[in-house]
């Protein structure tokens, strides 16, 4: 058996959660058997937030800085859960301790931070990944496999959107959310999600156009404590200026013929977080809607047309992910976002540990997180262009 891997978090937000709770049930789904993990360390700047997440998920201690986790022996993985603008510097020192990195999405805030990031993780022993969660989605996956395998065949046109309404409210506090340059918002959070999903699907985008970004609500209240993920809190009376996009929208070409149209919204009221997608195909159609997550819509072209349309397809042990990545992994057992992260969880466990037949494909690289990146600041110039066309 391999020796023990350490693990840590580093933030105790919402998806730093997700990531604590994936680490705990990775080694609970597929095989081979993984190494023993060790649940060690959450760490967080708010120490109320990090020693409640701690021991929530089973951690053995709460660390307050990341330099803790740099220099502690015990850790040899990491998950960097953080504001965008800090990932660069965090990442870095991480790396350069000796530790595995796995980053949330965006890699950073501008691409010139991106690029550095990229250069010194293909340069570094240690592992570095981000985390591109959709792509463990089961049904994702399987629309995927449909296009991929012939079934559905060449890609003709893709139309995505990712509605949220985190800050459909005026009275949503102001966040480092709510800050930076064009395209670090909506955009950014939500968008970068629906990219690599759309080109996890059709093969990568070449241009985009059409390129639009809205400011729906131009002042949010400063907050009077600390700001929990998207949670609300009590705010005061002075306001501060939103520095970037409620709303963003483009169309793309892909590299391999066929086009996309795209809408992301961090104001779309009724719509905590709704990502869906239909991709129109030579020979038929898919639908996959997040908030139906166990199913997928799927339209083949054949037999008569007076009996031809949609079907609903329910996920089970013979689609991705699903055999063996549910303790019951019963056909109609359903399946959602949190499983999602236990996957991209496991594989990067499962790549740190050398286990060359894992039973799930590796995480994104950095180059693939700096891809991304690209092509939203593509979308960017295009807005700022009035729409005009952007070649990647």
């Amino acid at each position: 058996m391999a020796k023990a891997l350490g693990v840590a978090v580093i933030g105790a937000g919402m998806a730093g959660r997700g990531h604590a709770a994936a680490y705990h049930a990775a080694s609970t789904i597929n095989s081979p058997t993984l190494p023993p993990i060790r649940l060690v360390s959450i760490a967080d700047i708010n120490e109320e937030f990090g020693t409640l997440a701690a021991r929530r998920f089973g951690y053995e201690r709460y660390d307050r800085t990341w330099q803790d986790i740099a220099a502690a022996d015990d850790i040899d993985v990491v998950s960097v859960v953080v504001a965008n603008h800090l990932h660069r510097e965090i990442v870095e020192g991480l790396l350069a301790a000796g530790k595995h990195v796995l980053c949330e999405k965006p890699l950073s805030d501008s691409l010139d931070e991106a690029r550095a990031m990229a250069r010194i993780a293909a340069e570094a022993a240690p592992l570095a990944r981000i985390g591109f969660t959709f792509r463990r989605t089961p049904g994702i996956a399987y629309v995927r496999e449909l296009i991929q395998s012939g079934t559905l065949g060449k890609v003709l046109h893709f139309s995505g959107r990712y509605w949220t309404d985190y800050a459909c409210s005026p009275q949503a506090p102001m966040s480092w959310r709510f800050k930076g340059g064009p395209g670090s918002g909506a955009l950014a959070d939500v968008g970068s999600h629906l990219a690599y999903v759309a080109e996890f699907l059709c093969g990568d985008i070449s241009s985009v156009a059409g390129g639009r970004l809205a400011t729906a609500i131009t002042e949010r209240p400063v907050p009077l404590g600390a700001v929990f993920g998207h949670e609300h809190t009590e705010v005061s009376e002075q306001l501060e200026a939103v520095e970037n996009d409620d709303y963003a929208a483009f169309n793309a070409a892909f590299a391999g013929g066929g086009t996309g149209s795209f809408e992301v919204s961090r104001v779309a009221a009724g719509h905590p977080t709704t990502l869906t997608f239909e991709v129109f195909c030579e020979n038929g159609a898919a639908v996959w809607d997040q908030r139906r997550p166990a199913e997928v819509q799927l339209f083949v072209n054949e037999g008569p047309a007076k009996s031809n349309g949609y079907r609903q397809v329910l996920l089970g042990p013979e689609h991705p992910y699903f055999g063996g990545g549910l303790a019951m992994d019963a056909p109609g057992m359903g399946v959602g976002q949190n499983e999602a992260f236990v996957y991209q969880a496991r594989a990067f466990l499962e790549e740190v540990a050398g286990i060359e037949d894992g039973a799930l494909p590796r995480c994104a690289t950095f180059e693939e997180g700096l891809h991304n990146m690209e092509l939203l600041e593509a979308v960017t110039r295009s807005a700022l262009a009035g729409g005009q066309l952007v070649t990647l």
